[in-house]
């Protein structure tokens, strides 16, 4: 665990579209990004709004982040997000990739956690079509057969997931 306080220093996945978030009437999301991103910070930091910006945390900057220090966003290439729903009483993790998908080390370790720790986990691929993100995700859920059961029937719904 994180004993010591984590901070974004120059990483701007959030802010860059990989989680999507409405800033100020504008969409961020794959392939657009915040329009006050420079890509190594906020062109408006003083200025940004509570929410998302100011109350956003990904799991990598929580304090006692159970994240390694490699798992960095900007860096691994996945973003988390702790807690984002639950199920049955169970606490559900999501992944989102910093990219089209997450890199296989990262998702082995989240794979690996969420099973020691007990807790459940969605995680995404972006769609991509003619080159570009289309905004669009592929959801998968890893858990027990009725987790993953149940998440697809959501999905077949047309239920949103978190």
């Amino acid at each position: 665990m994180n004993a010591t306080a984590r901070r974004c220093n120059g990483c701007t996945a959030c802010c860059d579209g990989w989680v999507r978030i409405l800033v100020q009437g504008f969409e961020a999301r794959p392939g657009q990004p915040c329009p006050h991103s420079t890509g190594s910070g906020c062109d408006d930091y003083a200025n940004r709004p509570a929410d998302p910006c100011v109350n956003f945390n990904c799991g990598w900057v929580v304090p006692q982040s159970p994240l390694p220090d490699w798992m960095k966003p900007d860096k691994a290439k996945v973003l988390v997000l702790f807690n984002k729903t639950n199920w049955q009483g169970v606490p559900v993790d999501l992944a989102l990739p910093v990219g089209r998908r997450i890199p296989g080390r990262c998702l082995d370790w989240l794979k690996a956690f969420a099973q020691r720790q007990r807790r459940l986990l969605l995680y995404a691929e972006q769609v991509k079509e003619q080159g570009r993100f289309s905004g669009e995700q592929l959801i998968y859920a890893f858990g027990p057969p009725a987790f993953r059961a149940a998440i697809a029937e959501q999905q077949q719904r047309g239920a949103a997931l978190w």
